[in-house]
């Protein structure tokens, strides 16, 4: 079995080569499926990353969410302790670009979203597989998070990201479920 090193660099370098419009296309029909399943219907907070290329474009969710009135929180990564801190936006003046180029809340115009704020949390990650186990951007940021995380958690992903056998360690923990552009993989019998 690959290294989580080699199959992140390998789906990362497929995600880049979609070309813009099916990107556009595929980012919309993600968070479609997102917009009308239960995990958003029944939640009133939900954690999430502003996203980058080439990951599904989470931009589009926000603002809907927003919209919907529902309370969004973003995280904002601390280096020194790999952790992050989420925190709650009301608009894109709440955000600017700080650790390794990432849209991060601005700390002095945020207040802070404890753990238990947070009722869906949406996972990134590179790779994954149906059993819920993925592979992140490797800082190990999620991991950290999740482990005493309570609420329901979800990824969204384009389905060439889903159905792959991975290296699981000790400390991995599964997602619920996985919302991709062509359908929804239930990864845990205690998810809704």
């Amino acid at each position: 079995m690959k290294s989580k090193v080699e199959v992140r660099k390998q789906m990362l370098s497929t995600m880049k080569n979609f070309s813009s419009e099916q990107y556009e296309k595929k980012s919309k029909q993600v968070i479609q499926r997102l917009l009308s399943s239960e995990f958003y219907k029944q939640s009133h907070t939900i954690g999430v990353t502003i996203s980058r290329f080439p990951e599904v474009d989470t931009r589009q969710f926000i603002e809907q969410a927003w919209k919907d009135g529902k309370r969004i929180a973003a995280p904002k990564c601390i280096p020194a302790t790999r952790e992050m801190d989420f925190r709650f936006i009301t608009s894109w003046a709440d955000v600017t670009s700080d650790y390794m180029d990432l849209l991060e809340p601005t700390v002095s115009r945020t207040k802070q979203a404890i753990k238990d704020d947070i009722d869906l949390q949406i996972v990134p990650g590179v790779l994954f597989s149906d059993e819920g186990f993925r592979v992140g951007f490797g800082g190990g940021y999620y991991d950290r998070y999740l482990a005493h995380f309570t609420g329901d958690t979800v990824a969204i992903a384009f389905k060439e990201q889903t159905g792959h056998e991975l290296p699981v360690e000790q400390h991995d923990l599964p997602i619920g479920a996985i919302l991709t552009d062509e359908d929804i993989i239930i990864c845990r019998s205690d998810v809704k």
